[in-house]
């Protein structure tokens, strides 16, 4: 008790926090899970349907479609987007200007701070086939115009090129934050010993930024089911069938069919698939080990 009155000022900045949470995400969590074992009507009696709406989404061979394209976009995302900003950092780290360092960080670090309709613009001008620019690179050399955002070959490459693309000066400046307190003394030791730039990267930087490593395989892990807005923006009748992702499948169901307990099912196997997943990927990365 006397504890609790010491540190009353404590519990009550964290009452807003507590509400916060409470009103915009557990609630909603609850009711959504309540929804998906209803026939949900606007007006009117929701009667309990048990596992139909499961069974449902189990059943449809949309689900499964999406479902496919998810890990595909997202496995491409999860692995490039884990491996491309790790080797800029480590190029940054060995760059000594410190005005192009921060300017290239920079430079990097801003397609993170646009929104998917902005990024999508930006992609869509830069891949469109009649002066685009990747098109005009490609006449100079002889190259053919190609509709890279039409044609199912492309499509998916597109999507886990643009998302890499977007997050790798984010995931980039975490890795540099690693790496700037890594203890200097050690790199220093290991010149005098003969080392060179190829040995201290393998058998310094890499091995103590491991940690680091395990908390962006995670991050990334996590996202790998929550791709949304990438795909709305860019998507095109040409391409939908082979990047419809699982989450558009929830937003056709719940927003344009209004079929909102097929949605919320389709949502918590979701939230599921992606808890084995972060489980899978926290005892194969041996994460609480450090």
């Amino acid at each position: 008790m006397r504890a609790l009155r010491r540190n009353a000022v404590f519990y009550l900045m964290m009452v807003p926090v507590f509400i916060y949470f409470v009103t915009f995400c557990y609630y909603p969590l609850a009711r959504g899970l309540l929804i998906s074992f209803q026939k949900f009507r606007v007006i009117g009696d929701r009667p309990f349907v048990g596992w139909a709406n499961y069974e449902h989404v189990l059943h449809d061979p949309n689900f499964w479609r999406m479902l496919g394209n998810t890990f595909v976009i997202g496995g491409g995302i999860l692995l490039l987007g884990f491996a491309a900003p790790l080797a800029v950092a480590l190029s940054l780290s060995e760059i000594s200007r410190t005005w192009f360092k921060k300017l290239t960080q920079m430079v990097l670090y801003i397609p993170h701070l646009f929104s998917w309709v902005v990024v999508a613009g930006l992609w869509i001008f830069m891949l469109t086939p009649d002066g685009g620019l990747v098109n005009e690179i490609r006449a100079w050399f002889g190259g053919r115009p190609i509709h890279f955002l039409a044609e199912k070959d492309y499509g998916r490459w597109m999507m886990v090129l643009s998302a890499v693309w977007k997050d790798a000066g984010y995931v980039c400046i975490i890795y540099l934050a690693s790496i700037v307190s890594l203890n200097p003394s050690l790199f220093e030791a290991a010149r005098i010993d003969g080392a060179n730039r190829w040995k201290l990267v393998r058998y310094l930087t890499l091995p103590q930024l491991v940690p680091t490593m395990k908390i962006v395989m995670m991050l990334n892990t996590m996202g790998i089911l929550r791709i949304f807005d990438q795909i709305l923006v860019m998507k095109n009748p040409a391409i939908e069938r082979s990047v419809d992702v699982i989450m558009i499948y929830t937003y056709e169901s719940g927003i344009l069919k209004f079929d909102m307990g097929v949605a919320n099912a389709a949502s918590f196997l979701v939230i599921m698939l992606t808890l084995m997943l972060t489980l899978v990927v926290r005892r194969a990365t041996r994460y609480d080990e450090g």
